[in-house]
């Protein structure tokens, strides 16, 4: 087990306007993700999953406590400081894959580690790899259109490990699939999560793919807690 937590939620608050008071989501919620740790978020809607998310992501910044990145504090970061630490050590997967429609399963990899600065043979080496490791080493060249719905996920998958992030932050990526595909997915990313070493925090409502992860969370009066 590694020395310190990939991610570190501590006391985090988060709350948001309403008329002239403020709504409470998270009340001092705190988790820790360990390296190559796969943990399901198992919660209702409006409890809170997706302001944990996004809190966790460095996309908001919470009204008190801290997240910890690697064990680097982010509260005090400014704006380009988020940019670059969520660029760098953090990988996003959403249910839709978002993918750019006019550019080719290799080129929508390769794209994210140019931005970071990564030279365009290096970028697609290691896109070429990793989309090979994810069974897709022939739809390379083919665009989003011309991929099945699975296919195009695990190219997500790909694009959102492809600068190597500490942490990868999944918000249901197999709700959109059938019941088989999503198996399959999951089976990939559990795969490239314990390849890579990463923590992966994954919201999802399906059970029963929550019961295959390491842990279960649920967030129940603005907290974390761990389930049964």
């Amino acid at each position: 087990m590694a020395q310190q937590p990939a991610l570190f939620l501590s006391r985090v608050e988060r709350r948001y306007p309403q008329g002239e008071g403020f709504l409470d989501i998270l009340r001092g919620a705190s988790v820790a993700l360990w390296p190559g740790e796969i943990v399901a978020l198992v919660a209702p809607s409006g409890t809170g999953k997706s302001t944990l998310l996004h809190v966790a992501g460095l996309l908001e910044k919470p009204d008190g406590g801290e997240v910890y990145i690697a064990g680097e504090p982010t509260a005090d970061l400014d704006d380009p400081g988020r940019t670059r630490l969520r660029r760098e050590e953090i990988g996003f997967v959403y249910q839709f894959h978002h993918l750019l429609p006019e550019f080719s399963a290799l080129e929508n990899v390769v794209m994210p580690q140019m931005i970071r600065g990564l030279g365009r043979r290096e970028a697609e080496e290691r896109g070429r790899e990793l989309l090979g490791f994810l069974g897709l080493q022939a739809r390379v060249d083919h665009r989003p259109a011309e991929l099945s719905g699975g296919e195009q996920q695990r190219v997500a998958l790909a694009r959102a490990v492809a600068n190597a992030p500490r942490v990868l932050l999944a918000d249901e990526p197999t709700g959109n699939l059938d019941p088989q595909t999503a198996g399959h997915v999951f089976a990939i990313l559990v795969a490239l999560v314990r390849a890579s070493g990463l923590a992966a925090l994954i919201a999802t409502h399906n059970l029963e793919l929550a019961a295959r992860m390491d842990r279960r969370i649920t967030i129940r009066d603005g907290l974390v807690v761990d389930m049964a």
